[in-house]
């Protein structure tokens, strides 16, 4: 059920005039916010944001799961929160979605709670974000498609942006804690909790004014080289990496990253000897 113990009323006012304002909706415990927005699809919305406290199933890219904890009533743990929108743009300019919305993500964090860009809140490409090295918060984006036509090429249906972000979580579990922080944990005076709803405002300004932009580049041909994508993450190039085909992959393979395609996936000079484009799996250090 939806409650008021989240300041719905304070991020409506700060997003007025963008395409969420009207559509947020808040619970204190679900399953999956992404799976909430997934239904709202079948009944034919192409536009809300979904905010919970808790979930109970929450999920990152493929098998893995996102520890979701509620925390307090008065020191909430995480945002956890899902955006569906519906930009009228080819399928070949959405595929960049993931890396420009871990870039707003970025953008807000920075506004919010002062940290810098990639030297300490950074984004391993496409969909992580690390502060101070170690995992705040994850995206994950599930599309759907228009098929292509004899004179149009395949569009984007909709696109159901999750988004979760540690915010106040002072530990985590164990088999998560060397590799996972969150704001509070990072700041210089850890001791007071930070609000959820300034973030969740910036998220969903930075956001939609990455949706315009993205609806008015679908005008020109799909290119991601025209943006040093270098200040925004230090993952894009010249880092030694190894990269899992597949979640839990034990396979997958070694070598440097060397930039973006025109798409914006990935590039890397595999210790094979072959430029590799990484298409979907993740990264990891080796």
């Amino acid at each position: 059920m939806p409650t008021d113990r989240f300041d719905l009323r304070a991020v409506e006012q700060a997003i007025a005039g963008t395409e969420f304002a009207g559509h947020l909706m808040h619970f204190h415990s679900v399953a999956s916010t992404n799976d909430l927005a997934l239904e709202a699809t079948k009944a034919g919305a192409r536009h809300g944001v979904w905010i919970a406290d808790a979930q109970t199933t929450g999920r990152g890219r493929g098998s893995h799961a996102w520890y979701s904890a509620a925390g307090t009533p008065l020191e909430p743990a995480g945002l956890y929160m899902t955006a569906l929108i519906a930009p009228p743009v080819a399928m070949q300019n959405a595929l960049s979605l993931s890396l420009t919305t871990a870039i707003a993500v970025q953008s807000a964090i920075v506004s919010v709670a002062g940290f810098r860009r990639r030297n300490q809140i950074d984004i391993r490409w496409p969909n992580d974000l690390l502060l101070n090295a170690r995992k705040c918060g994850g995206i994950l984006i599930e599309t759907a498609s228009n098929p292509a036509t004899p004179t149009q090429p395949a569009t984007l249906r909709y696109a159901v942006i999750g988004i979760g972000i540690n915010v106040n979580h002072t530990s985590f579990p164990p088999e998560i804690d060397a590799g996972a922080t969150s704001l509070r944990r990072e700041l210089p005076d850890p001791s007071q909790p930070l609000r959820r709803e300034p973030l969740a405002a910036a998220i969903l300004l930075a956001l939609d004014r990455a949706i315009r932009r993205m609806t008015t580049d679908n005008l020109q041909p799909a290119t991601c080289n025209s943006r040093d994508f270098s200040q925004f993450s230090s993952w894009i190039s010249g880092k030694r990496v190894r990269v899992e085909e597949r979640d839990n992959d034990p396979g997958g393979y070694t070598g440097i990253t060397a930039g973006l395609d025109r798409s914006g996936f990935l590039l890397v000079n595999g210790d094979d000897g072959q430029l590799h484009t990484v298409l979907s799996g993740g990264l990891r250090e080796p």
